[in-house]
């Protein structure tokens, strides 16, 4: 049995042209961004620009049958098509979250130095100090913020705002969340080539109600990706945080986020590192540590590439059994680690305060 993704289905409607231009479906942007795939069967919006359009029904069964003849002859796709017509315009870029103070990116050089656990629980720090805060997982082909929070079966719903369809964010722990992983099934890749993640991403950040917040953190993918681009091409970003072990292979690819983020075409200020899982403190010996991946690596490379050094968190059973449960460790503010989230949370507060004075002319105003 053939294997459905959503390329696919986009290939096979660049055949289907709408006779009012000549231009095929996709190009015209008349196809949703968001093709939904359950086995075989598909599902997806076609976009209008009023619902009395003369072409409407001839372009739907095109699309039937496009679907059927390129891809598949067995896609349930009869009666799958819905309409969508526009109302008003998504907003320019340079006004995306225009009642957002301040926008955080959370990166790491290389996958497995924990970048998510940290952005989920500084998040909930964060709140604990009394902002208000937002989180968005934009590893679009690994999301693991809905399973940190015990929201993986959560759907946002919808509302209708000026004119526009909007997203409402899930909310936990008071951090208001959104992540890929809420509109695609978990038990399958997602594979969509650069340009599908890109659309999807930018529909999470402008096309959702994020409301008045002080802190926007950004999940980014690991590594350095068309994600990373499309982010700062996007957004006016306060800075970046980059997380890292203090592995020697870790902290060479910490160094390569450091310079992706602040080369000339890039250009977004560095808040500081992170240094995860800096020692391994046994529950029965809390004033013990062992320095199982090595001593200070992201000190070292702080004081190198001259950034701050917001906080090291150590290894505790309890991180790993929090994530997977659901419950942040930082719930807790008197667990050893819950202690240093907050001292993380403070410092990066700091970093990001002395930023916005320096550069006062540009800072970001809150709307309420």
């Amino acid at each position: 049995m053939i294997t459905l993704y959503p390329q696919l289905i986009l290939d096979a409607l660049t055949h289907v042209r709408y006779p009012g231009t000549g231009k095929n479906i996709v190009e015209a942007g008349m196809v949703d961004d968001n093709i939904r795939i359950d086995g075989m069967k598909v599902s997806f919006s076609l976009v209008f620009e009023k619902p009395t359009d003369p072409f409407l029904k001839s372009v739907i069964k095109s699309a039937e049958a496009a679907i059927k003849t390129y891809v598949d002859k067995d896609v349930e796709i009869e009666g799958n098509i819905d309409v969508k017509t526009i109302k008003t315009a998504r907003p320019e870029p340079e006004k995306f979250l225009p009642q957002v103070m301040n926008i955080i990116g959370i990166s790491s050089g290389k996958g497995g130095v924990g970048k998510s656990t940290i952005a989920s629980n500084l998040a909930v720090s964060l709140v604990k100090l009394g902002y208000r805060v937002g989180l968005l997982d934009a590893d679009i082909f690994g999301p693991s913020i809905p399973k940190m929070f015990h929201i993986e079966d959560a759907r946002p719903y919808g509302i209708q705002k000026d004119g526009r369809d909007m997203v409402v964010p899930v909310e936990k722990y008071g951090v208001k969340v959104l992540s890929i992983g809420f509109f695609v099934n978990p038990e399958q890749a997602t594979v969509w080539r650069g340009g599908m993640a890109s659309n999807a991403l930018k529909q999470l950040i402008a096309d959702a109600d994020w409301g008045p917040l002080d802190y926007f953190l950004i999940d980014l993918p690991p590594g350095t990706s068309d994600i990373h681009l499309t982010i700062v091409q996007t957004l006016a970003l306060t800075g970046a945080v980059v997380v890292s072990t203090p592995q020697a292979v870790a902290l060479a690819d910490a160094k390569k986020g450091i310079n992706m983020f602040t080369n000339d075409k890039v250009n977004v200020p560095i808040l500081g590192l992170v240094e995860n899982m800096s020692w391994f403190t046994p529950a029965e010996l809390p004033e013990n540590k062992y320095y199982i991946f090595g001593r200070e690596g992201c000190k070292k490379l702080a004081d190198e590439m001259n950034v701050p050094l917001l906080g090291q968190i150590p290894i505790v059973q309890s991180i790993c059994e929090s994530g997977d449960n659901g419950e942040p460790v930082s719930l807790d503010e008197n667990t050893i680690t819950g202690k240093a989230f907050l001292s993380l949370a403070a410092s990066m507060v700091r970093q990001v305060d002395k930023r916005n004075v320096e550069h006062a002319p540009t800072q970001r105003v809150i709307v309420h």
